[in-house]
């Protein structure tokens, strides 16, 4: 039986992808920050802040405990923070980056030497990070939410230095465009439930894709 380690699993995409990859039969590990989830056949939650380096430590002290090489890593867990739609407040900037990127890559890091030889890494990303997108208005709203876009931006770049130096041990690095979800950060307006964004993660995190793509719904997406 895989293992699969996903991040945020109390609510949305990350409740999705749980159900998914159980579905699938897989073993998940799934962290949660304040939506403890239930107890499940082949499921254990852990808690974990990604704000906090403790609290990343500790989970990961607690995955090792498992004694179990993990297959698929799905970073899925990010907020947003921006209260003002275009203003850049620099407190929420750094408070977004300490979630989406800096808390993120220290877990990355940290769980690298639990992975399988051939595991596959995921990060949650969005088209709001592409440079590409925004500067021809495609991204959804351009110029909206700055500290969010700037912090997805920052995790591709992540995504690519760490596809780079992870290249010759066989491991693949991913970042994923889930679409227009429907979940706290996408609205009751998004066209895509939390299930289709899961089902197409799930494809892409079980598939070998080239290390280092931008991908969402197989194709891959502009920087």
């Amino acid at each position: 039986m895989k293992t699969a380690l996903i991040t945020g699993v109390g609510k949305g995409i990350g409740k999705a992808l749980k159900e998914k990859f159980l579905s699938e039969g897989f073993f998940v590990v799934g962290t949660y920050n304040s939506e403890k989830p239930n107890e499940e056949k082949n499921f254990v939650s852990l808690k974990l802040d990604l704000s906090k380096k403790e609290s990343v430590a500790n989970c990961i002290k607690e995955i090792s405990k498992l004694n179990k090489k993990v297959d698929i890593l799905i970073n899925n867990a990010g907020a947003m923070f921006d209260e003002d739609k275009t203003a850049l407040v620099p407190d929420k900037l750094r408070q977004t980056l300490e979630v989406n990127l800096i808390g993120t890559a220290d877990f990355t890091e940290k769980t690298i030497p639990n992975l399988s030889k051939d595991a596959h890494i995921v990060f949650v990303s969005s088209e709001a990070g592409s440079i590409t997108l925004t500067e021809e208005g495609i991204s959804h709203e351009p110029g909206h939410y700055p500290a969010y876009k700037i912090s997805k931006a920052a995790l591709n770049m992540y995504m690519a230095t760490l596809a780079d130096r992870t290249m010759k041990e066989g491991l693949i690095v991913s970042s994923v465009h889930p679409g227009w979800v429907r979940t706290a950060i996408g609205g009751d307006e998004a066209p895509i439930t939390p299930q289709e964004a899961a089902a197409d993660i799930f494809t892409l995190a079980i598939s070998k894709p080239q290390t280092g793509g931008f991908w969402f719904k197989g194709k891959r997406e502009p920087w």
